[in-house]
């Protein structure tokens, strides 16, 4: 063998799968490091992908070539459609999946890759001359050279975990930690920090009374995670919800003396948004209950993991309180919850294509970055992986704006405003959010993927067509005329108003109550026109149907983004000593001299940067 590549990648997590396979697809020689190739595309928490703003963000990476979504559709036991009351800038998928096979079609993936080889090992250093990357050295003393690296490494950099005063270093349950790598890196100028988080009890299913518990059933219907998916084949299954009680609390505060977090044993921050069950009676002291969700591991196994219960308390008092649920008196547990803190990196420390600003070709993605969750590492995952090829073969730098992707929010707003707790992506942390639905994720991205070559020609004719079928049915709306006489009876007996004069269709369709579902059987032509879908032709009716009933959102949203481009279109980096500007505030010169924003868009997205701050640099620039 030769140890000589373009791309590494360390740590074959949701980051490092993404990573290696986006540089090896676009035709990098690439190497994927593990410590255990039996645990690639570990789910090392809840076996589940998606959720709010996170179903978003895998539909992103389908969209871009990734493949996620597609482990995701084989695996999935459960798939659900969130928050569909609400909008469609709302809607969120999220599967719960069969955590075993979840890293089988990983590695059936990966092992088929050409130009993608793994190598099951340990790095503990980074090679570097010249303030340039040049390859890594593993534990068993082999030294790999290559052009960039990337590091996804997750919570294993000095892992260390927690039960109750018990400590033991790891970087996931029964699984060794790294050392040596953090070292290595921060001796090149990049700064390093420690988060925590953390996982709850896992449950044997023969021990739980059900009869006690609320079912929560799944849907089955066309939506998927991957736009190229075939139907779910796996085994649909139920999940159950039920609550804590002021038992169950008075036995956690009874433990709360050797709690990890508050005997300060842990010093590091944790998630503030999947807060510990601990922490959650800290800080409502006065709600009486909360609700716990219990979800299967997989198709066949008996063991679940209860959503909800996330601890680090004594395992003696997490069986205890749990005993204090009805529905889990008889309780038997696989292993208690612990938290687990770990190394990670400033991100601030990067520039947009997740490339260190100290070291060339080194690139970070995933909870070294310092965030949380599967998607977000995911995300982080295929765009340090197509940039780093980029670096390796040329091409302009791959970045992803935040008016095109929940992908381009979350990392603008990693390395602008950086991280002081582990970050999770929300509909709320993106300012268009209508125009990143989950929906028309393919319709944003896909081609940009094809121009780079991750995605190939007949995904892209797939594109046009189903582009051409939503732009045909929306013409049809607009050029049909409706009569009065001919549809008010249709109208009485959906609910809606009748019409007082006619109109076109694509004014009866805006209104709430229609859909073009309920109204396609009174209008004979229109039903006509829909049957002339020969595939993914529900898909197609509701991506029309959100561009109908929202196009005056979607519009004034994209009149908005687009004003905002005129500053991203203003490069400053380079351009300012910003330590001898004293028109600017004290504050603003500090935050300009940490990031070097490349714009000045990116400028006035750094916290402590005033609108003031923006027009004096507007003014020096002559404009």
């Amino acid at each position: 063998m030769e140890f000589k590549y373009d791309v590494i990648v360390i740590g074959a997590g949701h980051a490092g799968c993404e990573a290696a396979a986006a540089a090896a697809n676009l035709g990098s020689k690439t190497c994927l490091i593990t410590m255990d190739m039996n645990k690639i595309g570990q789910m090392s928490c809840n076996p589940a992908v998606g959720g709010i703003a996170k179903g978003q963000i895998v539909r992103e990476i389908d969209a871009l070539g990734g493949y996620m979504g597609l482990v995701t559709d084989r695996t999935a036991i459960q798939f659900r459609m969130l928050n569909r009351s609400k909008g469609p800038a709302m809607w969120s998928p999220r599967a719960q999946c069969d955590r075993g096979k979840f890293i089988w079609a990983w590695r059936d993936i990966l092992e088929n890759i050409p130009n993608l080889h793994i190598w099951q090992d340990t790095v503990e250093e980074l090679l570097v001359d010249n303030g340039q990357v040049t390859g890594v050295v593993t534990c068993w003393g082999v030294t790999f050279y290559a052009k960039c690296v990337i590091l996804t490494a997750g919570t294993f950099l000095n892992g260390l975990m927690h039960i109750g005063h018990k400590m033991l270093a790891g970087g996931r349950c029964a699984e060794p930690a790294s050392y040596h790598l953090t070292e290595s890196i921060i001796r090149h100028g990049i700064t390093a920090g420690r988060m925590k988080t953390g996982t709850p009890v896992r449950i044997d299913a023969r021990s739980v009374d059900f009869g006690l518990m609320e079912t929560q059933d799944g849907e089955n219907d066309f939506h998927h995670f991957s736009f190229i998916s075939e139907p779910r084949k796996l085994k649909q299954l139920q999940c159950w919800t039920c609550f804590t009680n002021e038992e169950v609390h008075e036995t956690l505060r009874k433990g709360l003396s050797d709690s990890p977090l508050y005997n300060g044993q842990i010093q590091s921050i944790g998630p503030r948004y999947c807060p510990s069950i601990e922490t959650k009676i800290v800080t409502f002291p006065d709600k009486p209950q909360h609700q716990l969700f219990l979800e299967p591991e997989g198709e066949s196994t008996r063991e679940l993991y209860l959503n909800g219960f996330s601890s680090s308390l004594p395992m003696e008092i997490q069986l205890e309180a749990l005993k204090k649920v009805p529905c889990f008196r008889n309780i038997v547990v696989y292993r208690p919850g612990y938290a687990i803190e770990y190394d990670y990196f400033d991100p601030t420390q990067l520039t947009h294509t997740l490339e260190t600003k100290q070291v060339k070709n080194l690139f970070l993605a995933g909870q070294v970055n310092g965030t949380t969750g599967y998607e977000e590492a995911g995300g982080q995952g295929i765009i340090a992986g197509i940039n780093a090829h980029i670096n390796c073969h040329g091409g302009e730098p791959f970045v992803l704006g935040r008016d095109e992707a929940y992908i381009g929010v979350l990392i603008d707003d990693l390395v602008t405003k950086g991280v002081d707790e582990p970050y999770r992506m929300f509909t709320s942390r993106a300012e268009y959010r209508i125009l990143l639905r989950q929906d028309d994720a393919d319709m944003r991205l896909t081609e940009r993927a094809y121009k780079l070559g991750l995605v190939k020609q007949d995904r892209y004719d797939m594109l046009c067509r189903k582009r051409a079928e939503i732009e045909r049915i929306i013409e049809f709306t607009k050029g049909y005329s409706i009569k009065a006489d001919k549809i008010n009876d249709a109208l009485e007996n959906i609910g809606t108003a009748k019409l007082a004069h006619g109109c076109k269709l694509i004014e009866l369709l805006s209104r709430p109550q229609i859909t073009i579902e309920n109204i396609a059987p009174h209008i004979p032509a229109f039903k006509a026109a829909l049957d002339m879908i020969t595939e993914r032709k529900e898909e197609i009716i509701e991506a029309a149907e959100v561009l109908i009933k929202y196009r005056g959102y979607i519009d004034r949203e994209r009149l908005i983004a687009d004003k905002i481009h005129r500053l991203e279109s203003i490069r400053i980096q380079g351009k300012f000593d910003y330590a001898n500007l004293q028109s600017l505030s004290t504050e603003a010169r500090q935050k300009l001299i940490k990031i070097n924003p490349e714009t000045l868009a990116q400028a006035s997205r750094i916290p402590g940067i005033s609108p003031s701050d923006i027009n004096v640099l507007l003014v020096l620039l002559g404009r």
